[in-house]
């Protein structure tokens, strides 16, 4: 089993790159998503959960993504959570069967700011693009998406996403072990990924 960490600010362009190797290793991956694990506020008034900062690590429950990561590794089946950004809450009763697979790719900002999870992966790779290239998706996604407006995209950027991104993501692409700059149009990059993911699973396989 392969474990892949995909990390970088919001609308770099992460998604790009895990649907383009998916894509390529079809039904040989599974991906685990850091923002199914962001912590239960459902115990909050709506006013408190919409204040939360999504950006910070604190918001996310890395015991439980780490303990999850394990179990799929040992070959057991989890169920995954399922979070909703329009309530701030963690589905009561809805769950993701997520079975093993011989890839895992775990995608998220803030991946790699755990050391535990980090510790599991095999190759971690950062996506790289730039703060107006990413501010611009981030505005398109949270507007069409998330029922978000413009002002409240834009004063959330100004007060946490970019704050949190100089503060913790950013800082968190020294420990990647390839960099992907122009996020995820770079073609070259995730072709040499996918040849590089495809060769290592030869390898576990030529060494069974």
């Amino acid at each position: 089993m392969l474990v892949i960490g995909i990390a970088g600010g919001s609308g770099s362009g992460k998604t790009t790159v895990v649907n383009a190797i998916t894509e390529k290793l079809k039904e040989r991956v599974v991906v685990i998503p850091q923002d199914s694990y962001y912590k239960d506020s459902s115990h909050l008034p709506m006013e408190v959960r919409q204040q939360i900062n999504f950006d910070h690590p604190d918001a996310i429950d890395f015991k439980l993504l780490c303990d999850q990561l394990k179990d799929l590794k040992n070959g057991k089946a989890i169920e995954q959570p399922v979070y909703s950004y329009i309530t701030c809450s963690r589905s009561k009763t809805e769950r993701v069967t997520v079975e093993p697979a011989e890839v895992i790719i775990i995608e998220g900002i803030l991946v790699f700011t755990c050391k535990e999870l980090r510790d599991q992966m095999d190759i971690k790779i950062f996506v790289d693009a730039d703060d107006d290239d990413r501010l611009m998706r981030v505005m398109a996604r949270d507007i069409l998406e998330r029922g978000k407006t413009v002002e409240t995209v834009i004063e959330r950027y100004t007060k946490t996403v970019k704050p949190m991104y100089l503060q913790f993501i950013e800082p968190s692409k020294r420990y990647a072990d390839i960099i992907i700059p122009q996020g995820g149009h770079n073609k070259v990059a995730i072709d040499i990924i996918s040849a590089t993911i495809e060769k290592s699973l030869r390898e576990q396989e030529e060494a069974k």
